[in-house]
């Protein structure tokens, strides 16, 4: 796997965009259709932005070309002249695609992201102020996103609470979600890469107990996915993509962290997570979505396909004996390489794919939710791996 991630990620993601680079205004296209065809008028998302900055500053890292480095300073200067409040603090949620506020919403997810791609590019570039940059985000998340229970979502440009419309679905309207913890779990095992500060790590692990005591499901070997503010879940509902993508990110993050303890106490957590998404959702060469009460979804979404090969491929390195995860996360790359990867000139991922590889016209080629997150990821995973 490892020659032809790296040719993917060379050859197919990183062009794609770099061509989305927008050099009047600052920043990357929000979006492209179905069609191939750039809306340069799109709104910009900071969660897109800052995951743009995250994968070239990674991809810099790895690659050591010069010019991913460049790309990760054009989002970088984008994502603090116009994503930051200067008046009220944190990132808004969206801009316009000449740099003005959009939606000033301060959701918890979106700071997380940004603390993601600014400790990155702290470690790319050694710029002092990109970690200053995060280590304030970080104190605002900590200051203004918290209540005694946990982490908030959704909040207004000065950090009064709203609806969390943006992180809900299946008709609940959660006031906390397993997704943002998990973001913003993985935002700080990123900052506490850069900058190995005590209490970074110490919001590290407590959030560690709350995956522990609030999150997982030890009966059904699952997370639950949307909660009440006293973290009761509020559907059944089981995320195949987000089972698989925390089962990887939280051995990651426990490590990072460095304490024997939770990497003992959350190691059983994390390899049932990866057994139940293999036994479960599964089919020999591809994953489903998610099932919600009783009912699954099949369809192949790009991001669930991409952190299957991640997760399954920790599981691997955890026990080389379990053979079978090695050979799903590369039956798993194989199907996203014939069906996934959008063979037309010009592009890169369909949104999602059904069962027997046919895309979904409907969906777009990028959007606010859909960049090289996940499937850069996946091809850097693969290649440091050095397994395959």
């Amino acid at each position: 796997m490892i020659n032809e991630a790296k040719q993917h990620l060379t050859g197919t993601i990183i062009p794609f965009w770099k061509n989305l680079r927008d050099d009047e205004y600052g920043g990357y296209s929000g979006y492209v259709g179905f069609d191939l065809k750039t809306d340069k008028k799109a709104v910009k998302g900071c969660i897109l932005n800052s995951r743009i900055l995250w994968f070239f500053s990674q991809a810099y890292m790895l690659l050591k070309d010069e010019s991913l480095l460049e790309e990760a300073r054009h989002a970088y200067a984008f994502l603090i002249h116009n994503f930051t409040d200067q008046n009220y603090g944190g990132v808004y949620w969206s801009v316009n695609f000449d740099g003005t506020p959009a939606d000033t919403a301060k959701h918890t997810y979106c700071q997380a992201f940004a603390v993601y791609g600014l400790a990155a590019y702290y470690m790319a570039s050694k710029d002092e102020k990109a970690l200053d940059e995060a280590l304030a985000l970080f104190d605002i998340i900590e200051s203004r996103c918290t209540d005694e229970k946990g982490y908030l979502e959704s909040l207004d440009r000065q950090f009064g609470q709203t609806e969390n419309d943006k992180l809900s679905e299946n008709g609940v309207m959660a006031s906390k979600t397993m997704n943002t913890l998990l973001h913003v779990f993985e935002a700080y095992a990123e900052l506490y890469l850069a900058c190995r500060k005590p209490g970074v790590k110490n919001r590290l692990l407590h959030i560690l107990d709350i995956f522990a005591d609030k999150i997982y499901n030890p009966k059904l070997q699952r997370q639950e996915v949307f909660f009440d503010g006293n973290y009761n879940s509020l559907i059944d509902m089981q995320s195949y993509g987000h089972d698989i993508e925390t089962s990887w990110l939280i051995d990651r993050g426990t490590a990072i962290a460095g304490e024997k303890a939770y990497v003992e106490k959350m190691a059983p957590i994390t390899s049932a997570l990866a057994e139940k998404v293999y036994k479960k959702a599964y089919d020999g060469r591809s994953i489903d979505n998610e099932c919600v009460r009783g009912v699954t979804d099949t369809a192949r979404v790009w991001w669930v396909q991409a952190e299957a090969v991640n997760g399954f491929l920790n599981a691997y390195m955890k026990n080389n004996e379990k053979v079978e995860y090695l050979h799903a996360a590369e039956n798993i790359f194989d199907f996203i390489r014939e069906y996934v990867a959008d063979k037309r000139k010009g592009s890169e991922w369909f949104w999602r794919v059904d069962r027997e590889g046919r895309p979904d016209t409907a969906k777009p080629i990028v959007e606010p939710w859909k960049c090289p997150y996940h499937n850069g990821r996946m091809c850097m995973e693969i290649i440091r791996s050095n397994v395959g």
